[in-house]
């Protein structure tokens, strides 16, 4: 089986940050792999320990400092690692990421592509179903379980649905969003970390746009980002239940307005 996982740097999810001249501006802080990415990365390594003769390759699309994540992956247990290296992503939004993406992918084989849910940093969660109509196969998204028929030639994917669950069976190739609950990410070992420095990472810096320029592509566009409104502080009550139960009650009707 051939799997291609797509991957994002992102910002530490603790990190500090505050908006700059119209965007982020966080120095100093730590750059990771998409948490939702990690899944991905992790359920490939857990098929490839079910089917060893199973072959891994990331992909992920930024500037130089995104080789730090492709790093991690291929210590993780991934075969090897493509670079598309772009330093404009913040101006991309997910539909021209996904022809990105999809101009590496188109010409090799792969039986599954698997993807996080969607990034911390934009919360779109997009990339992966409009890499799949750009593929031209099944998508299932907001995954939380994978299980393969015997022969591996088709999925049945338990995704998360408001309120439960559903099972979806598709046949392969397919692509899969990976979901918090899908597996435990693992901490790269120390052979992992060795092993990683020996497998092969391409760099592709002259990838052409076949959709035309990144204005073309982009269909959205930020405008304008702001940080959250700061939260009031919080209206402690004493006393007795009833008492609180008044005091909680004239609040609500007199400062907040919604009684």
């Amino acid at each position: 089986m051939k799997i291609i996982v797509c991957v994002k740097q992102t910002l530490d999810t603790n990190a500090s940050i505050e908006i700059k001249d119209g965007a982020i501006h966080a120095p100093g802080s730590a750059r990771i792999m998409n948490p939702y990415d990690e899944f991905a990365v992790e359920e490939a390594v857990r098929i490839k320990e079910n089917q060893p003769d199973t072959d891994i390759t990331l992909i992920t699309l930024g500037g130089e400092n995104s080789r730090d994540i492709l790093k991690t992956g291929l210590a993780m247990g991934a075969d090897r690692a493509v670079h598309i290296i772009d330093s404009d992503l913040d101006d991309f939004d997910g539909l021209a990421i996904a022809r990105k993406l999809y101009e590496v992918i188109k010409d090799r084989e792969f039986d599954l592509v698997l993807c996080g849910r969607q990034a911390v940093d934009q919360d779109r969660a997009q990339v992966g179903p409009a890499l799949s109509v750009l593929l031209d196969i099944p998508a299932i998204t907001v995954v939380t379980k994978i299980d393969f028929s015997e022969d591996y030639s088709r999925v049945v994917a338990t995704r998360q649905i408001e309120g439960g669950a559903e099972r979806i069976e598709s046949p392969l190739p397919l692509l899969a969003t990976c979901q918090k609950g899908l597996n435990t990410p693992r901490l790269p070992s120390l052979k992992g970390i060795m092993a990683a420095r020996k497998k092969e990472v391409v760099e592709i810096t002259d990838l052409p746009n076949t959709a035309g320029s990144v204005e073309n592509d982009a269909k959205l566009r930020i405008l304008e980002l702001s940080l959250p409104p700061q939260r009031k502080s919080a209206i402690m009550l004493e006393g007795q239940p009833l008492d609180m139960a008044k005091e909680l009650a004239q609040a609500l009707r007199e400062k907040e307005k919604v009684l």
